[in-house]
């Protein structure tokens, strides 16, 4: 019977927790490397034991870890980053007088089909790949040099480049989701970008339905269905069926459609899972009860999802790296709060249960079978 193991990042270290098929009783490691902030930890989908880890401290800087056990031991990669021959982090990332400045990785995408490469989506919001385990690597510097580059500014998290997309069908297709810029898709391994961003409308903008600018917070896809997407941007759930050519909205019945997180069941294509807060600028759930939407039309149409969730006195977060689900037959899904809870589902959505509680706040949650 397959395993399953969680990746969770947190402000004050990673946890591995892990169990057997039946996802009933869950081990959970120590804290590793305490105290550094967690950004994201990634597994590859063809090396069942590499683990990559964004690592971050106010004092130290950004380090990348690596670790070919599933996070029992780890070996410190590519601790510096390599901007048009320039080393070092916190640096300028080309000499220029424009403001791109290195602070953190945010999100680390292995490649599907080679365990040694593996994109890392950084702030500022640049694109950058390495093909020898994260030893060394190099920006794929077409997507902030796009000729919108310039219009491109920071949401309240920074200028993220969080969502990184690896087309199943076709490798060379690529996405990013960027705050807050938008979104953009490369079909020629980075080499050239477009932004895909028709449809999306946000009121806080001069022009609305500007081709960039738009916050985007994450975009979600199952990979029987590569062409279509789903993105939970500020304000608005929406949804596209041509490889983001054009958008449309698919909020619904939702109470709010402010969010972070957005994922898809691993084998319902058509079924998604959001978690609605109230506003942007009180990010708790509505009422205080914590309750993740399930569509399986889709969108539009939504059900709450409560079953082992507090409905009481609950002011916590989900951000937007900390869900996820597994594979296995009965589809698992699992999601971490600010207030240090990873909560999992073992049928789907239908009820919750708390795998463990009282961790520091979780920033990512990611899912390996082993």
């Amino acid at each position: 019977m397959s395993g399953v193991r969680l990746l969770v990042g947190t402000r004050k270290g990673a946890f591995i927790l892990t169990s057997d098929g039946r996802r009933e009783k869950w081990d959970v490691s120590a804290p590793q490397f305490g105290g550094w902030q967690f950004y994201h930890l990634k597994g590859s989908p063809v090396a069942p034991n590499r683990v990559y880890a964004s690592q971050s401290s106010d004092w130290f800087g950004q380090t990348m870890q690596r670790s070919d056990d599933g996070g029992k031991t780890w070996e410190t990669v590519g601790n510096k980053f390599l901007y048009d021959g320039i080393q070092g982090t916190h640096q300028w990332y080309d000499g220029t007088p424009h403001p791109w400045e290195f602070k953190r990785v945010w999100h680390l995408e292995p490649s599907l089909s080679d365990p040694d490469t593996v994109y890392a989506g950084v702030e500022d919001a640049a694109l950058f790949k390495s093909t020898d385990g994260g030893q060394t690597w190099h920006e794929l510097s077409h997507l902030r040099g796009h000729s919108t580059g310039s219009k491109w500014s920071p949401g309240a998290g920074g200028m993220c480049l969080h969502t990184i997309l690896i087309d199943p069908s076709n490798h060379n297709r690529l996405y990013v989701g960027i705050s807050a810029a938008g979104a953009f898709r490369s079909d020629d391994a980075g080499e050239t970008w477009k932004p895909i961003t028709k449809g999306l409308y946000s009121k806080y903008l001069p022009d609305p339905t500007s081709e960039v600018g738009h916050c985007v917070h994450r975009i979600a896809q199952h990979p029987s269905r590569p062409d279509t997407l789903f993105m939970q941007k500020h304000w608005d759930v929406m949804r596209t069926d041509d490889r983001g050519e054009s958008w449309h909205k698919i909020s619904g019945n939702l109470p709010t459609d402010f969010g972070f997180v957005i994922d898809v069941h691993a084998h319902e294509p058509e079924t998604v899972f959001v978690v609605p807060i109230k506003s942007d600028s009180e990010h708790y759930p509505m009422d205080g009860k914590l309750q993740v939407f399930r569509s399986r039309s889709g969108g539009n149409e939504w059900q709450a999802m409560t079953k082992g969730l507090p409905q009481k006195d609950c002011y916590v977060n989900v951000l937007r790296e900390a869900m996820d689900v597994d594979t296995l037959d009965e589809c698992g899904v699992y999601f971490g709060t600010t207030g240090g809870q990873v909560y999992g589902s073992t049928d789907g959505g239908e009820t919750w249960s708390v795998i463990v509680h009282d961790l520091p706040p979780v920033v990512s949650v990611e899912v390996q079978t082993i």
